[in-house]
């Protein structure tokens, strides 16, 4: 790494000998550079593992409640309104609860957030084949892959896209919110198609984000709850995508 802080890195002392305090400088710069690295990989791959297992532990229970027969009787009573609440109330309590959770707390949040959206997703085995489920899922875990790879490595600045997607986001609610009137295919389509893209972009925009947060929450207190919201947000981005991607490409009963 570059010694940035010295305006003559390259400067020599009388007899032509390397400045011995030059090269103390660059090698502690070095070595605090290398040890930022490979805490920023530690700290990404943390995330992304949280991240895959909340999505395989929503997976799992969403295919045995759908399989036990279970969703099919609750789905047809006022519970399924709990059910397809519950995942909402536990990302709000994890998003304003921050500070006053603890690390433990978070992280066991997360595990039953994901376990609420596992119920929750069962009711798609009613609508999709499986095989249709398996085939989005597994192109959305390519895209997912392909574009927080983009946003991780990308020295872009993501910061004005990711303005205008969440602006986009606002829009696709409320449209959805109409649309539960209007019962339109025309613009339930629309929705889809704009939802797979915006969650495109934001899986990109939030991975460039979590990876520039970890400067301020390296060796603090926050680091491990930093870990779970940060796969709390990928979660989002990759279960919203993989669900209007399944508009798509799922095949219907």
């Amino acid at each position: 790494m570059a010694n940035w802080n010295d305006p003559q890195p390259t400067n020599r002392g009388f007899g032509g000998s390397a400045s011995p305090v030059g090269l103390g400088l660059g090698g502690a710069n070095a070595r605090r550079g290398e040890v930022f690295d490979a805490g920023l990989r530690q700290h990404m791959l943390s995330i992304y593992n949280y991240m895959a297992s909340g999505v395989l532990l929503s997976g799992l229970i969403a295919l045995g409640f759908a399989s036990s027969g279970m969703a099919e009787a609750v789905f047809g009573t006022p519970l399924r309104w709990v059910i397809a609440l519950a995942p909402l109330a536990f990302v709000m309590i994890m998003s304003f609860g921050t500070n006053r959770l603890s690390t433990s707390a978070m992280q066991g949040m997360f595990w039953a957030f994901s376990a609420a959206m596992g119920l929750s997703l069962s009711s798609i085995f009613f609508v999709y084949t499986g095989p249709s489920i398996a085939a989005t899922f597994f192109a959305t875990a390519g895209a997912f892959a392909g574009l927080s790879l983009f946003g991780y490595t990308t020295q872009k600045n993501l910061s004005g896209m990711g303005t205008f997607l969440i602006m986009g986001l606002v829009g696709i609610l409320i449209a959805s919110v109409i649309n539960i009137f209007l019962q339109s295919p025309g613009l339930g389509w629309g929705i889809s198609f704009l939802g797979v893209l915006i969650f495109a972009g934001l899986t990109a925009y939030d991975t460039q984000k979590l990876k520039e947060q970890y400067s301020y929450v390296a060796g603090t207190d926050f680091a491990g709850k930093a870990v779970v919201l940060g796969a709390l947000t990928l979660y989002l981005d990759f279960i919203n995508m993989f669900t209007f991607l399944l508009q798509f490409m799922g095949d219907r009963r």
